[in-house]
């Protein structure tokens, strides 16, 4: 059995998975990040996450032979590294798991752990691939620096745009109106307060207007299908980055998959980061995510042990995925 964590800020997914990929258990629960809630707060999720899957899955912690668990910001702070490691030391001994950034579980899902890069779009952004024994990432730097092409990007991308039509920097499109109906402004610079408020939800704020911007370019505001264009634009170029630090060979066609929701709310994003990807020279081949981050975390705990997936073990497994309606 193996176990698979998928670490966020939001919410955490837990998987089980046995060598006959068979799915045994899945679990969720909020955040397990340290820098949201603190080490304790966060460690007590993520052991009472773990325990409640295995006990789903019917096995012990003794009877485990191997997980990973991908934490948000592992690794992007070394004076936190070791205490992130023993988080789930209280569960597990230390030679039965192993601890990394949450990017590895979407890299391992979306391309079930082969050669490629996995882009990483949900409230904030980075790439990051394999090749050849190498690893390599890139963007990740949070909003304040960076996180192109984000839903916290695009979000304030449309703001901003939001802003321009209301007082005339910018025509007014579907937009406009649609930001108005669906937050309630009766006047537009209440959406300051949204944000700088005292009692504001900034981080709510910006998940409730993503979605926004894709609805008025669904409707045919071309000045937010800009906005969409311009983050698959962002996101191509994190690619083009770990391609380049992983020393891929020219020669070389190189997957390319995706996960996070700003892709997964957003059919205009994905199309849009197709068509940027299918300019690209060298050849960037793109594919679909064939599993979802918790996935790719057991599969990852798997590897670490030098387990095999077979085709058709795979197989098994993508379809207990589809069955359960957990692909993006």
């Amino acid at each position: 059995m193996y176990l698979g964590v998928d670490g966020g800020g939001t919410k955490t997914a837990y998987a089980l998975v046995d060598a006959n990929g068979r799915l045994c258990a899945t679990h969720l629960t909020g955040s397990v990040s340290h820098l949201a809630d603190g080490f304790e707060p966060a460690s007590a999720t993520l052991l009472g996450g773990s325990a409640t899957t295995l006990a789903k899955g019917g096995i012990t912690a003794a009877e485990l032979r191997f997980a990973f668990f991908g934490l948000p910001a592992y690794g992007e702070d070394s004076t936190t590294t070791a205490r992130m490691d023993a988080m789930p030391s209280p569960l597990l001994d230390a030679t039965k798991y192993r601890c990394g950034n949450d990017m590895i579980c979407s890299w391992a899902g979306s391309l079930a752990c082969a050669d490629g890069i996995s882009v990483i779009a949900g409230t904030g952004s980075m790439a990051y691939g394999e090749y050849a024994g190498r690893q390599a990432r890139a963007g990740g730097w949070g909003e304040l620096i960076g996180d192109e092409g984000s839903a916290y990007w695009i979000a304030r991308e449309g703001m901003n745009l939001f802003s321009r039509m209301s007082d005339g920097r910018a025509p007014r499109g579907p937009l406009y109106a649609l930001v108005r109906s669906r937050l309630g402004l009766e006047i537009d610079l209440d959406l300051c307060a949204r944000i700088y408020g005292v009692a504001a939800n900034t981080r709510g704020a910006f998940a409730q207007f993503a979605p926004l911007v894709d609805a008025a370019a669904v409707a045919g505001d071309e000045q937010a299908r800009t906005i969409l264009d311009r983050a698959a634009g962002e996101l191509v170029t994190t690619v083009v980055a770990v391609r380049r630090a992983l020393a891929v060979p020219d020669s070389a066609e190189l997957a390319v998959s995706w996960s996070g929701g700003a892709f997964s709310g957003s059919a205009q994003l994905v199309t849009a980061f197709r068509e940027a990807l299918a300019a690209l020279r060298p050849i960037c081949r793109y594919s679909p995510p064939r599993f979802p981050p918790m996935i790719g975390a057991a599969l990852y705990a798997a590897r670490l042990c030098g387990q095999v997936w077979t085709a058709a073990t795979l197989a098994t497994l993508h379809e207990q995925c589809v069955a359960a309606n957990l692909l993006p």
